[in-house]
């Protein structure tokens, strides 16, 4: 079985800071010699950074806890000690990283070029040199190392697709996403074959625009409540641009369907049905009566814009991406447009 791991709890602690030295110098006519302990290190971060080639959390099913190097403690002849390593954990983008005693979202790796300090290592003690003073010549004690900070977190992922394709069980969801896309998921004619989001990219205009899609396990009635799969995945398409409502054609009651599952992501977050949307209606390809196709998209035109289309067989899949584009991406295409526009212009003022 696919494992797909998208939240773990963690525990970070950063180094702790390095204990100061108690220490003197050997002088003639000095009594004890003078102090000259040096300070304590600085402890260790510990840092969590993006990586593009994580798609999973599921290095950190095996290992729980981490810690930073501690300092290395001040010496003698005021040499301060080492400061600890830092230590670098990395996330797939699309990481959330949550304070799990508060709940306190701290950080959300959306863009690749973040990192995030999450616990800072803990400050070196003085050497005694630092508690030297007119009437207290030879101090006999320094400061230990300060303790690191500690946290308990919980990371959960959050895929970053734009449109995020959503139906029942076996309705084709897979098959799209490989035709359209460069994804290879598996596919297969019975029930729950997809047990983790699939990711894929379309290449649009000639591969200058790219958009990115999910494929979400099939939604059953209950998904909210934790029956089936559902549930699990709903937080891949949280963050997307626009949604495909994908159906088998042949479905008994296709607007009892699309009832259902727009209940289901009311009761996850109801603000996914404020997104732009397209149903789709698969599988038009086991009939052969191009009327019976009209009369369907007649009786679901209230659902909003239907494109019928065949999966496996390539049909209407160009009118589908067209669609998506001025549907979802206008106001990109629009940018695209103005910068060609803008370069054409500036080319012709070169020559």
């Amino acid at each position: 079985m696919e494992k797909f791991i998208d939240e773990v709890l963690i525990e970070v602690t950063a180094g702790h800071g390095g204990a100061g030295s108690m220490h003197f110098r050997r002088e003639k006519y000095v009594e004890f010699g003078g102090p000259d302990g040096g300070d304590g290190g600085i402890g260790g971060n510990i840092i969590i950074r993006p990586n593009l080639s994580m798609v999973t959390l599921d290095r950190y099913l095996t290992k729980r806890r981490f810690r930073a190097q501690d300092g290395f403690p001040g010496e003698g002849n005021e040499r301060s000690g080492k400061k600890g390593e830092d230590l670098i954990l990395f996330v797939p983008l699309g990481t959330q990283v949550f304070d799990e005693e508060s709940g306190e979202l701290l950080y959300d790796f959306i863009k690749d070029d973040g990192e995030f300090l999450v616990v800072k290592g803990g400050r070196g003690g003085k050497g005694n040199t630092h508690f030297k003073s007119s009437t207290h010549q030879t101090p006999k004690f320094s400061q230990p190392g300060e303790d690191g900070e500690y946290k308990h977190l919980r990371l959960s992922l959050k895929l970053l697709a734009d449109v995020g394709i959503v139906g029942l069980p076996n309705a084709g969801k897979s098959t799209l996403l490989s035709k359209i896309t460069e994804a290879h998921p598996k596919i297969a004619g019975y029930a729950f074959t997809t047990l983790s989001p699939n990711l894929g990219v379309v290449k649009r205009k000639g591969d200058i625009y790219r958009y990115t899609m999910a494929d979400i396990p099939g939604i059953i009635e209950g998904a909210s409540k934790g029956i089936g799969l559902g549930l699990s995945f709903l937080r891949h398409i949280e963050r997307v641009k626009g949604i495909l409502y994908v159906f088998d054609a042949a479905a008994l009651d296709i607007k009892e369907d699309f009832k259902m599952l727009q209940s289901e992501l009311r009761s996850y977050n109801p603000e996914l049905l404020n997104r732009p949307h397209l149903i789709v209606l698969n599988k038009i390809d086991i009939w052969e009566d191009q009327s019976f196709t009209e009369e369907l998209l007649k009786s679901v035109s209230s659902l909003g814009r239907v494109i019928p289309i065949s999966a496996q067989e390539g049909l209407n899949l160009e009118e589908l991406l067209s669609v998506m584009d001025s549907t979802f991406f206008q106001k990109e295409l629009e940018e695209l447009h103005f910068n060609e526009e803008e370069h054409r212009e500036n080319s012709d003022e070169s020559k």
